[in-house]
């Protein structure tokens, strides 16, 4: 496994700053303080470079992040992990290179859709990419075909440090289970209870979301969840 980019501060932020951003906020800020006491620091997102967390957020859809590693392993043993390498590859062969990702032809597709758009827009360029700011270029990527608003925002969080929460099915499936938000919520609007009630920090963003990840991998699963062990019970 390759080093973990950071973002920016701690990776602790909430606990060495006061509370007081209302109580939505207070509780969401709880909340991270007992997950990150329980779990500790996620260290996300596992990769060597900004290009390689793009790459991975995009063939995590649907799939295992095992099954993501192998196809990046793939792309990096025969040193195809470049925009720029990535745009002249033909995609039936990236699609048989990510094939351990899992819906590889889709994927291919979306793959090239992303580097068609990072090519001709920025020249390849991550740091111009990500120069354009959260307000443009989110927009932006969610009219690349096949990016979705999560996927965009791991892009835009994890390879980009810009303060975008990102939701998926762990964190809703919390959020629920401890009454925050409606059966029928839909992703900007719980993307919007942690934008509009959090300090702006990517670092608590990045580890906020981890943690979700992590509670609902071991207590807050989808069958049988272990609510007695839970380090949120009480809260």
């Amino acid at each position: 496994m390759g080093k973990t980019i950071y973002l920016s501060g701690s990776l602790n932020p909430a606990i060495r700053q006061p509370h007081g951003f209302g109580p939505v906020g207070d509780k969401l800020l709880l909340i991270y303080e007992r997950l990150y006491g329980h779990f500790g620091s996620q260290r996300w997102w596992p990769a060597e470079t900004s290009f390689e967390v793009c790459v991975g957020a995009i063939l995590t859809q649907n799939t295992s992040w095992d099954n993501v590693k192998k196809a990046v392993s793939n792309l990096k043993s025969r040193q195809l992990l470049e925009p720029a390498v990535l745009y002249n590859l033909p995609r039936d062969m990236l699609a048989e290179f990510i094939r351990p990702a899992g819906y590889f032809n889709v994927k291919a597709q979306r793959l090239h859709a992303f580097i068609d758009f990072l090519m001709g827009r920025f020249g390849g360029d991550l740091n111009a990419m990500f120069s354009s700011g959260l307000e443009d270029l989110r927009p932006a990527l969610l009219n690349v075909k096949g990016i979705g608003p999560e996927t965009a925002d791991s892009i835009i969080l994890y390879a980009g440090g810009l303060p975008t929460f990102v939701v998926d099915a762990y964190t809703i499936r919390a959020l629920l289970r401890h009454d925050l938000i409606g059966q029928d919520a839909e992703y900007e609007e719980v993307r919007s209870i942690f934008m509009d009630h959090l300090p702006v920090d990517p670092a608590l963003f990045n580890e906020f979301h981890a943690l979700w990840v992590a509670l609902g991998k071991t207590y807050c699963k989808k069958t049988g969840p272990k609510c007695d062990a839970c380090p949120l019970t009480g809260v």
